[in-house]
């Protein structure tokens, strides 16, 4: 099993989701986020005044999948979430030791 974690720009995320769900993806855990990387924020002007916004709003997609479609899920999130620009995101794969589902105790890729 693994866990995908990829960090979009907000306004992919309802076309990311639907494509996801395509190609057989049962549950996504979406959290909104905030961060950097190379673009390193921007400057704004409120009210007359410039100020620099060092954190940009993301979106953090975690999914849990079997070994067999990683390849599906991290191909349909970069032909999706790609714009060509700066800020356009990262995907970070992890193995899992073990998934238990609360409600009826199955464990494993039962459990996903």
């Amino acid at each position: 099993m693994k866990k995908v974690e990829a960090i979009i720009k907000p306004f992919k995320l309802d076309e990311v989701k639907d494509k996801l769900i395509e190609i057989g993806v049962k549950g996504i855990t979406v959290s909104e986020v905030k961060g950097f990387g190379r673009q390193k924020g921007h400057t704004e002007l409120y009210r007359g005044a410039e100020y620099v916004v060092d954190f940009l709003p993301k979106i953090k997609l975690e999914i849990i999948i079997s070994d067999g479609q990683i390849e599906d899920v991290i191909n349909t999130i970069v032909k999706t979430a790609q714009t060509g620009r700066i800020g356009d995101g990262k995907i970070i794969v992890t193995d899992l030791v073990d998934t238990v589902r609360i409600r009826t105790g199955e464990r494993g890729e039962d459990a996903i």
